[in-house]
């Protein structure tokens, strides 16, 4: 078992990283939170395709985001710190509720998905122009 984890993200990641950290902090109790806000400066260097042309640099500030998650407390003086939420809020998490599935359906009832029985409604010879006649009619 391991004392704490750590969800990391950066870019356009990091409101599913805040995402999943408040699923894991409601399935599994008493978990302290630690979150600290970053910024990463990354460099691209570009390669010309022609000869005798200067390489291009770019470089790009990233927001990083870093959340730990702790069942022993951590230190709360650090501006990040949250508590443990309330344990009414928190659904426990179990295995064989995972394995069972969701419910919908039930595997007995025939959905509208792309099944291999039946012809459907094609549009096979004069299907089209007959119905045009009759309503011409």
């Amino acid at each position: 078992k391991k004392p704490y984890v750590i969800v990391q993200a950066t870019g356009n990641a990091l409101t599913k990283a805040v995402t999943a950290a408040e699923v894991i902090k409601r399935r599994f109790k008493g978990l302290h939170q630690i979150t600290e806000l970053k910024t990463v400066e990354i460099v691209d260097e570009y390669e010309p395709l022609e000869e005798g042309l200067d390489k291009v640099t770019d470089v790009r500030n990233v927001s990083v985001v870093e959340i730990k998650l702790s069942k022993e407390p951590l230190d709360s003086s650090d501006k990040g710190y949250q508590p443990p939420i309330d344990e009414s809020l928190v659904k426990e998490f179990d295995p064989e509720d995972m394995m069972r599935g969701r419910g919908r359906g039930g595997g007995t009832s025939k959905g509208r998905g792309k099944g291999s029985t039946g012809r459907g409604r094609g549009k096979g010879k004069g299907r089209g122009k007959e119905r045009a006649k009759a309503k011409a009619r």
